[in-house]
């Protein structure tokens, strides 16, 4: 690697480290079962995916994907209609694709998260009591039995790359394993809602929109603790916690 001017950090706390050099993601993890997933969803997805230039624990190269992301959570998207309809569409391919071979998170498992962590929030007067338990009766509709397709599980609008109106590249793939399609088309949308309408036009068919909405809430609710131990501000305008007052 030749006329590098700088090392950027892109995301760095205590589990994961994300650099950029040049052209390339080195990225840093202290869990290499997360890498693990990354590298075989990656090579079983059926949507363009980062190049794998190299792999040494704890580190994973990866060639950066042409375009720029489809939008950040709490800013305005420029993107087209066209292109977030190109979203759903790489969506749709995914969770059409056979399944991986490891499994997903139990609804069990996903409603006992939802409780330990609406809890913390009432208890540490992160939110108002109101506020929390209107968005968590909201979330109870995401926790029903559904058919599990292949999930990005971690969607987030920053990881889909467009150029145009074409999709370029789907990143961070870590969270990958069987799910709910439901989740992946919320946690796309979220703090993105009016794109909604764009993205099912891509994805088709076969679509709750109140579980969409009801994991806008879950998501919500479950990542704010996890956001503020790493770093990160729920609050900001557009964010998590704009997303549950929306939600009433």
């Amino acid at each position: 690697m030749t006329g590098v001017d700088e090392v950027k950090v892109v995301v760095a706390h205590s589990e994961r480290a994300t650099l950029r050099v040049g052209d390339v993601f080195l990225k840093i993890d202290a869990d290499q079962t997360r890498t693990d997933v990354e590298v075989e969803a990656m090579a079983l997805a059926p949507v363009p995916t980062p190049r794998v230039l190299w792999r040494e624990p704890p580190a994973l190269a990866l060639a950066a994907v042409p375009g720029t992301p489809l939008g950040r959570i709490g800013e305005p998207s420029t993107a087209s209609p066209a292109a977030w309809a190109a979203a759903g569409a790489a969506v749709r391919a995914l969770h059409d694709a056979p399944l991986p071979p490891w499994p997903g998170r139990s609804v069990e498992d996903v409603a006992a998260r939802l409780d330990a962590e609406c809890a913390w929030l009432v208890a540490n007067d992160v939110l108002p009591t109101d506020l929390v338990t209107r968005n968590r009766e909201i979330a109870r509709a995401a926790l029903r039995p559904c058919t599990p397709v292949f999930t990005h599980g971690d969607l987030h609008v920053s990881h889909v790359f467009v150029a145009g109106d074409e999709v370029t590249g789907v990143i961070d793939w870590s969270e990958a394993s069987r799910g709910d399609a439901m989740f992946d088309l919320a946690v796309l949308t979220l703090g993105h809602q009016q794109h909604l309408g764009d993205v099912l036009a891509g994805y088709g068919t076969d679509v709750d929109v109140e579980v969409i909405r009801a994991w806008w809430s879950l998501r919500s609710l479950v990542a704010i603790r996890w956001l503020v131990e790493h770093g990160f501000d729920p609050a900001k305008p557009g964010c998590e916690i704009d997303v549950l007052r929306a939600r009433t």
